[in-house]
């Protein structure tokens, strides 16, 4: 195994047997030996459930990895056997490194222990000597945060104080490799942000991570690389963008239809960054309106025919089909170059093959990277829906907004959600659908993605001068 692989999967495939009564079990264990005896050809009385199905992947050090997937799909079982909890039925797997886990809520505690006997039980497993767990112990308490409760037995815990513990228990062992199986998403909103700051200091450090998530967002911000699993077997291994674009196309098809996306998602090939998540660069943002204005509005706004987007993916046609996506200005001219602070026009339309009711449009601008930025729809709120909308009948859709984002490349996406045959659905969805980008400006003050308009005020004191204060 190579020194720069510090989980290394080949050929696992993991088969559970499912009984449909109780005593098919005894059946199971005795009949078919009966019947090989006396001649007979054993009959089965379970049912072969391959929760994986040949599974193989490396991850290097350094790498933080997405898993994806419907549930069922076999993302937890699949953990569950890297971690070494369960054992393929075929296959081998190699971790090099100490791993710490958080697969489930309090896997590993003891319901009887209190929260501090848990913490050294825990940490001793993961390898930790009892010196070693004293010296740690108040840093593990101080960000579980769960005050005079890690005295008391675990039973009377809250579901957000079990994965308190759970999570400062694993990261606080300081982990070569952290796995994690959708924990955090119990967790209040401080404590999330929180764990995924420490998160981003074990990828700092070099830290190998594994981590499985339903939230899209999550895992093209802290992932590099992700990898899409459906039916036990892994369809996809790219980047976070187009995985999980894929797997929003998947996620709601069944039957026939969802074996054809199936099979046209492992003829994709994604491209997989061959190091840490690219960030986005934090170059200067916001700007001084009266100085960008001052300057010719033909270098500022216009129209790139080149600016098109490479990661459009458009969604099945549920009776709508979105069409001819543009940005316009004021004088309903179409570009794709826009001035901080205008204000723009964002159209697309809707050819409606089938009669459908209480329809709503909507949109969403995208990083580079797939970070949603923010959206707009009519489908939440009633006065905005469409009633009906008859088949054959088009739609136009207009938003209006204000370019308050910094410089740099977007995506926008397009959506309509309505009832058609008495079933409420996206109707169409256009995932990436136009690119734009936004000028840059001089003397910019604001950072990151949204200008909010901040005015610094910057006093130097000289030595020996009198400090003041703003009084209360």
């Amino acid at each position: 195994m190579s020194s720069d692989v510090a989980i290394r999967v080949q050929g696992v495939s993991k088969h559970h047997l499912l009984f449909r009564r109780p005593e098919d079990r005894l059946k199971q264990s005795i009949l078919p030996r009966l019947q090989r005896i006396v001649g007979r050809t054993p009959k089965t009385y379970y049912k072969d459930f391959a929760a994986l199905r040949n599974v193989s992947f490396e991850v290097c050090r350094g790498e933080t990895v997405g898993i994806v997937g419907r549930n069922g799909a076999g993302k937890s079982t699949l953990l569950q056997i890297v971690c070494g909890i369960l054992r393929p039925t075929e296959g081998a797997v190699e971790v090099r490194g100490r791993i710490a886990a958080l697969l489930e809520l309090g896997a590993g505690f003891n319901s009887e222990f209190t929260g501090r006997e848990n913490v050294y039980i825990n940490a001793a497993i993961l390898g930790l000597t009892k010196s070693e767990i004293d010296r740690r112990f108040d840093a593990i308490a101080g960000f579980a945060d769960i005050g005079q409760f890690i005295e008391q037995p675990v039973k009377t815990y809250s579901s957000g104080m079990y994965v308190r513990l759970a999570f400062a228990t694993a990261i606080n062992v300081d982990p070569d490799i952290l796995v994690v199986d959708e924990a955090l998403a119990v967790g209040d909103e401080a404590f999330r942000r929180k764990c995924f700051a420490r998160i981003e200091e074990i990828q700092q450090r070099g830290g190998t991570i594994l981590f499985v998530s339903h939230s899209a967002q999550t895992v093209v911000q802290l992932c590099n690389r992700a990898m899409l699993i459906d039916s036990g077997e892994i369809l996809l291994d790219a980047d976070p963008k187009t995985v999980v674009s894929q797997y929003q196309r998947l996620v709601n098809l069944s039957g026939e239809e969802g074996r054809t996306v199936r099979d046209e998602i492992r003829s994709i090939t994604g491209q997989v960054p061959a190091r840490a998540p690219a960030r986005l660069p934090v170059g200067p943002a916001g700007a001084r309106k009266e100085q960008a204005r001052a300057k010719p509005a033909a270098l500022l706004e216009g129209f790139d025919p080149k600016l098109t987007p490479q990661s459009c993916v458009e969604y099945e046609q549920n009776g709508a089909a979105i069409r001819d996506l543009r940005l316009l200005n004021a004088r309903e001219e179409q570009l794709n170059i826009l001035e901080m602070g205008r204000r723009y026009t964002y159209e697309y339309f809707v050819d409606f093959s089938a009669e459908a009711f209480e329809v709503g449009f909507g949109m969403l601008v995208n990083t580079t990277s797939g970070f949603g930025i923010g959206g707009a729809t009519t489908a939440h709120k009633r006065a905005l829906r469409t009633p009906r909308v008859g088949a054959g009948a088009s739609v136009r859709v207009r938003f209006e907004f204000d370019c308050l984002l910094l410089p740099g490349t977007y995506f926008l996406n397009a959506g309509v959600l309505g009832t058609v045959d008495g079933h409420q659905r996206y109707l169409h969805r256009v995932l990436d659908g136009l690119a734009f980008r936004v000028m840059s400006a001089d003397e910019l003050v604001a950072t990151t993605l949204v200008n909010l308009n901040f005015s610094p005020d910057i006093i130097v004191f000289p030595a020996g001068a009198a400090k003041t204060s703003v009084a209360s």
